[in-house]
């Protein structure tokens, strides 16, 4: 699919509906939509911290913040050898930005942003596009934050589209496309409030909560 097709609304009804958009690669000005057979998710209430990434959260050193450079967050993700975000995807995740349906979670060490996760947000589903790391643990440390926010702002859905080894160390697990499309319809007919004023947790707290939960 050519990117003169392409909008921001034509990406709301595609996630709405249970595909995704991609790109061969960063040059290829292209567009093509995924629907896999097989669907990875993080359940929010079997999110895994091992007890090296529950220290490793307290032990800080990183600012957690939202929305504070969404244009860099995306950027850094596709910042690496092989990228599927092309330049076309890229501008239209600013306007979904812009429009309060794309949001990033980003780690800070003073001026520098060093890690991050981004993603797309329609009733209480979130699907997470891609993250990055500059510094040891950040996209799992992102993770956990972001899960946490997803729990306590009304989200039911945590769409990561594939798995991976790392992503399952964590808790993804692969569903059927016909089991994700029974979650999808549900998480659409709810409503959550990714930016609610919720503040930002401790890690103590993103800790703990999710020991109660998972």
């Amino acid at each position: 699919m050519k990117d003169e097709t392409l909008s921001a609304d034509l990406l709301l009804q595609a996630y709405a509906s249970g595909v995704f958009p991609m790109a061969e690669a960063r040059d290829d000005p292209d567009v093509f939509w995924v629907d896999p057979r097989r669907r990875g998710i993080i359940p929010l209430d079997r999110f895994h911290i091992s007890r090296s990434l529950a220290q490793r959260l307290r032990r800080g050193g990183v600012e957690i913040a939202l929305n504070r450079d969404f244009r860099a967050t995306v950027l850094a993700c596709a910042d690496r050898e092989e990228t599927w975000i092309n330049d076309t995807l890229i501008d239209l995740y600013q306007q979904l930005h812009a429009a309060k349906f794309a949001h990033s979670l980003e780690l800070w060490q003073q001026d520098r942003l060093v890690g991050g996760v981004y993603g797309v947000t329609l009733g209480a589903a979130f699907f997470g596009e891609s993250m990055f790391s500059r510094i040891p643990d950040a996209s799992k440390i992102a993770l956990a934050y972001l899960v946490d926010r997803l729990r306590i702002t009304g989200f039911t859905l945590f769409d990561t589209q594939f798995t991976t080894p790392h992503l399952e160390t964590l808790g993804a697990i692969e569903i059927s496309r016909s089991a994700y499309q029974a979650r999808l319809a549900e998480a659409l007919q709810h409503r959550a409030d990714f930016l609610a004023p919720v503040g930002i947790p401790t890690a103590q707290e993103v800790v703990q909560r999710n020991a109660q939960t998972s």
